[in-house]
């Protein structure tokens, strides 16, 4: 790197500024691709991304946590041990550090619901507690995300909702219109 130009550097940020271009459509096309995993379970990982988005869009949340909630697994093929770190490195840019916070944390917040029948710790999760967004987290997991394993539940398709990743991916990156200063916690 140290022996590049400043024409080389010119024409790798035409490049990658490309690529982010092109952002919404490999989000999608990475969303697409979660509807052949998921075994064992009644609804494939992209079906429980679309209950997910459905009950947040039935709720009245904002783009931004509708977005949220319909990417929040979307690292599992790849790190399932980690994903919601992968998920909030992929929305971070783009929305107000509250939206990255919990997908960030769902994960975690997600084990109240299993981790006392495998022998976890349900309330993992209370490290937290003294959190501002530790509700709102909480209320993720609750309202869209532990629920949204079910065939019967009428969900809405991809399509539906990708106008709102093309909007939210679409953004400056770190533009201070969209991502609020985080508050300390």
């Amino acid at each position: 790197m140290e022996d590049g130009t400043r024409e080389d550097y010119e024409l790798l940020d035409r490049s990658e500024r490309e690529y982010v271009r092109r952002l919404p459509d490999i989000i999608l096309s990475s969303l697409q691709k979660l509807d052949h995993s998921l075994e064992g379970y009644p609804v494939s990982r992209l079906e429980h991304s679309l209950q997910a988005a459905t009950r947040a869009l039935k709720d009245g949340a904002d783009d931004e946590l509708i977005v949220a909630a319909l990417i929040h697994d979307i690292g599992d093929e790849l790190a399932p041990y980690n994903h919601a770190e992968i998920a909030a490195g992929i929305i971070r840019p783009y929305v107000r550090p509250e939206v990255t916070w919990i997908v960030e944390q769902h994960g975690l917040f997600q084990t109240y619901y299993y981790a006392h029948h495998t022998g976890g710790n349900r309330n993992a999760r209370d490290r937290h507690r003294d959190h501002p967004w530790y509700p709102v987290c909480k209320e993720f997991c609750a309202n869209w995300d532990q629920c949204s394993f079910d065939p019967d539940y009428p969900w809405e398709p991809l399509s539906s909702f990708e106008p709102l990743v093309r909007s939210i991916f679409a953004r400056p990156a770190h533009d201070p219109r969209y991502v609020k200063e985080a508050r300390s916690a």
